[in-house]
């Protein structure tokens, strides 16, 4: 809103000569700069209220397993208020509407993916925490099946839409390229498109796009299970993105590394720099001990909206590297649910999600959390520095 109205402006304000004063709005680095600021501190001056209001609601959750050690020892966090996430979701959407461009379709985008995602994270939290409270409660959250199929039919209309936005003047659009690792888009800054790019085709692309949302989403939301850690990794990979979009969107840096340029989507810096001051503000509540927990609420938008940057930036594989501690997670659920069936009840794991595992083992969790961030540093800072191998 800021930026859109200082456009509006800008006339009136060379004319009475205070254009000057004001300039810096209409710097990309600086909004996105200011936008991780202003949710950082949004989170931070509404964490207080809002965690007294779900105490007062008496919305708190501990998670249960078939495991008797690692019940008892969640039985502390059993009246750790949740649904935190509507402080994270609040506050990226708060400093997205103020400092991004509001006609640029992938940021209206962006708006879309949080509140959608938000919402159906908000719908399984309050159906989960409320119960006890409704007379004859006849379920506990959303049910697998119902979460599912929003998840695939949000991603499935984002998916359509973005392609439609990635189209440009020409017939085959940067927008829609396969970004392969070592894969040269142009031969060298100054020519154009390398001959053999592969290009996603409308159907593909959206399956693409479903996946690895709906993936995502639900990758952050299994690993939000010790303190601080989903909001931590998640700050990091943030990160990450960000100086993607940046590269993304320059079509000068997209050249000189040799990336894929999507013209108009270095305006997703600003929601990634949103999510990652959220993230950080939440973090200061979510710290070990937690004060509150961000719930599906907070998990579900930020994997899509994690998810949704990189496939508009066409760094898919880049954001998998990064976000590597997440699909180990993931990963680490599928193969013990499947080995489980498989034969008859045998783990591979003592107990999934992955850092169930590890706590079980003897690591103590301020220990696992602060290691699987220093992980996740290092994936980032690999898939970053992978941009310059080609």
């Amino acid at each position: 809103m800021l930026f859109n109205l200082f456009e509006i402006l800008s006339d009136w304000l060379l004319r009475h000569g205070v254009y000057r004063y004001v300039m810096l709005i209409d710097q990309l680095a600086f909004r996105a700069f200011m936008a991780g600021l202003i949710a950082f501190f949004t989170v931070l001056l509404a964490g207080k209220p809002v965690i007294r209001w779900l105490r007062a609601r008496k919305i708190g959750d501990t998670a249960q397993f078939d495991v008797e050690a690692l019940n008892a020892a969640l039985a502390s966090k059993a009246n750790t208020p949740t649904m935190g996430g509507i402080l994270i979701a609040g506050a990226i959407g708060l400093s997205t509407f103020l400092l991004a461009d509001l006609t640029n379709f992938y940021v209206r985008m962006a708006i879309v993916v949080l509140i959608c995602f938000a919402a159906i994270g908000a719908a399984d939290d309050w159906l989960k925490l409320t119960a006890s409270t409704r007379p004859n409660a006849s379920r506990q959250g959303l049910f697998a099946w119902e979460k599912l199929l929003f998840q695939l039919g949000f991603a499935t209309l984002v998916g359509y839409f973005a392609y439609n936005a990635g189209f440009s003047d020409s017939d085959q659009s940067l927008a829609h390229v396969l970004n392969l690792p070592f894969q040269k888009t142009y031969e060298n800054p100054n020519a154009p498109p390398a001959d053999g790019l592969i290009y996603l085709p409308r159907l593909i692309y959206i399956i693409f796009t479903v996946l690895i949302i709906t993936g995502m989403s639900n990758a952050v939301n299994i690993t939000d299970g010790l303190d601080g850690l989903a909001s931590g990794i998640t700050v990091i990979v943030a990160v990450g993105l960000l100086i993607l979009a940046f590269i993304a969107g320059s079509d000068t840096a997209a050249h000189n590394l040799l990336v894929p340029y999507v013209a108009t989507s270095g305006e997703l810096a600003v929601v990634a720099a949103s999510v990652g001051g959220a993230c950080l503000g939440f973090l200061w509540f979510n710290a070990s001990p937690a004060a509150v927990f961000m719930g599906d609420t907070g998990s579900l938008c930020l994997g899509a909206l994690l998810a949704y940057i990189a496939i508009v930036i066409r760094q898919e594989i880049a954001m998998f590297i990064m976000a590597g501690v997440f699909l180990l997670e993931i990963a680490s659920v599928v193969l013990q649910v499947g080995y489980f069936r498989a034969t008859g009840g045998k783990r591979i794991f003592r107990c999934a999600p992955y850092h169930w595992h590890l706590h079980m083992g003897g690591w103590q969790e301020t220990k696992i959390v602060a290691r699987l961030w220093i992980a996740t540093i290092l994936l980032v800072a690999g898939a970053i520095a992978l941009l310059k191998v080609r």
